[in-house]
């Protein structure tokens, strides 16, 4: 699992786009979910969890049941 925080302001000094943010994070997640934290009415925080999912074989789905 990979988790990935964007924090506005940008390191920088640059003002981030938080919707441009949360739209990349999405884009590019194949499993996951996206995080938007929320401090007084604005956002501070974007931020996305990845997860890598494995396909049991069918071995494994019928040794699972003893």
């Amino acid at each position: 699992m990979k988790t990935i925080t964007s924090e506005s302001p940008a390191a920088d000094g640059d003002k981030v786009d938080w919707l441009e943010v949360v739209r990349n994070n999405v884009a590019n997640l194949k499993f996951g979910s996206v995080q938007i934290t929320v401090h007084e009415g604005r956002v501070t925080q974007v931020e996305s969890i990845e997860k890598t999912r494995f396909v049991a074989t069918r071995e494994e789905s019928r040794n699972a049941g003893k």
